[in-house]
């Protein structure tokens, strides 16, 4: 299974565009939210499964601010992270995340990648798709992959 992570699209949807082209076919998108009222043209352009939550940017949507989903033997906490003061560390989002029973929290908020799996609980940020802020600069996201075992794959991209 292959799933497709990103975050802080901003509107602005010309890298994700991009983005879905290269690593197509996928069986699951995630959106950790501030996509700024994009949402209804992400789902039509992405060719699978979407699950969004809204972000810090997201004034005028009914979307969750919270969301737990099934990965195969996984759950899957996600959030935009700005309520959980990700900017100063994982520790919070970790704890929410063990406290509704899941082992990975996977956020953005922060447009820096990161991929942390130590711990009971991992913490899974793609970065900004169009406004990064780690070094380099380049837009990125993550995909999630489940190989045959079902254990669970994290690989950074850049466009």
């Amino acid at each position: 299974m292959k799933i497709m992570i990103v975050s802080d699209s901003h509107g602005r949807d010309t890298f994700l565009e991009r983005a879905i082209k290269k690593v197509k076919p996928i069986d699951l998108f995630i959106h950790l939210g501030d996509f700024e009222g994009s949402e209804e043209y992400i789902r039509a352009i992405v060719p699978c499964r979407t699950e969004m939550v809204s972000g810090n940017n997201d004034y005028f949507t009914g979307l969750d601010k919270d969301k737990i989903i099934t990965v195969g033997k996984y759950f899957l906490f996600l959030t935009h992270g700005h309520r959980y003061g990700v900017n100063f560390g994982t520790e919070r989002i970790k704890e929410a995340a063990k406290q509704y029973g899941a082992g990975i929290a996977v956020f953005g908020h922060t447009h820096r990648p990161l991929i942390d799996m130590s711990g009971n609980v991992w913490a899974i940020n793609p970065g900004s798709i169009t406004q990064p802020r780690q070094e380099g600069g380049r837009p990125s996201f993550i995909i999630m992959d489940l190989d045959t075992k079902g254990e669970a794959h994290f690989t950074l991209n850049y466009i």
